[in-house]
């Protein structure tokens, strides 16, 4: 065990726990873990505890959990763990008291490549806005949200077809590299930082919500089938079909694009015993993955043996 450099890691999520589990199988002396407060979560409401709550319990680890941050009895909490350094990972934003306690300051692994896609969800953004490619960055913490001075940064390219699944976990694993590759810098105090250029003009990773996440089928076929792909398996591009008389919200979670020049008008669908398509300016959105309200989530082919589309049905 390292024990000369103290570390207290925060964050909340899956992607947090590699970089956490990482940070230990390198033998570094984690003297607390900071993570969200347990939530109700399903239909019985029972507390749910957070991935990274789950897997600290799992190695014995001091774990806090407060609901706020500038709290006398949570800040007395932290300081009587004298960490000489904080790690971030997916968690949230920190006030300064808390950032600046420790004497090598308090660092943040961020899925961009800074100061791109600063903000809630930038594996998604980097999809939905058809980025060839991406990356890690650490950085310093400072007050405002993801502009601090940067340590290190890993790029990574972004296949034609992969999805924010896939994407986030390709990152979660370089990411926990890097994490590992700055602390290095620090403990032996040769880390060099550089000011994000305040004149840069970034893209931004918008908070998902159910605005943002609903396909329209008048845009063009590459952002439609970016978008789906961005968004899925979570939260899922979503949007209307008229059928019938049913006017469902549906999701969809994986689809092909068919460049083909075609009369209809958008949002017509086309199925058959095994395909489903939707007409677009440039062509077809061909839909392999779905879900419809209250049901499981399906490949298309188990829902066309069970779901009729009339001729006059349209996707909105």
């Amino acid at each position: 065990m390292k024990k000369d450099l103290k570390i207290v890691f925060m964050g909340t999520p899956d992607f947090a726990v590699t970089t956490l589990k990482t940070i230990l199988e390198h033998n570094y002396n984690v003297v607390g873990v900071i993570t969200a407060p347990d939530r109700p979560a399903g239909r019985g409401r029972k507390l749910n505890e957070s991935a990274v709550k789950v897997f600290a319990k799992s190695k014995g680890l001091t774990i806090l959990q407060p609901t706020n941050l500038k709290s006398e009895a949570f800040l007395e909490q932290l300081k009587a763990l004298k960490a000489d350094l904080q790690i971030i990972v997916a968690f949230r934003m920190l006030p300064k008291v808390v950032w600046a306690m420790p004497k090598h300051g308090t660092f943040n692994l961020h899925a961009s490549l800074l100061p791109n896609y600063r903000g809630a969800a930038p594996i998604n953004w980097a999809i939905i806005n058809g980025e060839t490619k991406t990356g890690v960055s650490t950085f310093f913490i400072d007050e405002k949200i993801d502009t601090g001075e940067m340590i290190l940064q890993q790029e990574l390219d972004i296949n034609p077809n992969e999805n924010a699944g896939s994407l986030h976990d390709k990152l979660m694993h370089i990411g926990s590299s890097l994490v590992i590759e700055t602390i290095k810098l620090i403990e032996t105090g040769e880390v060099k930082t550089t000011p994000q250029p305040e004149d840069a003009i970034s893209k931004t990773a918008y908070k998902l919500n159910k605005d943002n996440c609903k396909i329209d089928f008048t845009d063009t076929i590459d952002n439609i089938y970016n978008k789906i792909r961005g968004l899925s398996p979570y939260p899922a591009a979503w949007c209307k079909l008229h059928n019938n008389d049913d006017q469902l919200d549906i999701k969809i979670y994986k689809a092909e694009k068919q460049i083909e020049s075609h009369n209809l008008n958008i949002g017509t669908i086309i199925s058959d015993k095994s395909t489903l398509k939707v007409a677009v300016k440039e062509g077809f959105i061909n839909i392999l993955d779905i879900k419809l309200p209250g049901k499981r989530n399906m490949d298309i082919k188990s829902l066309l043996n069970g779901y009729q589309f009339d001729q006059q049905a349209k996707m909105l």
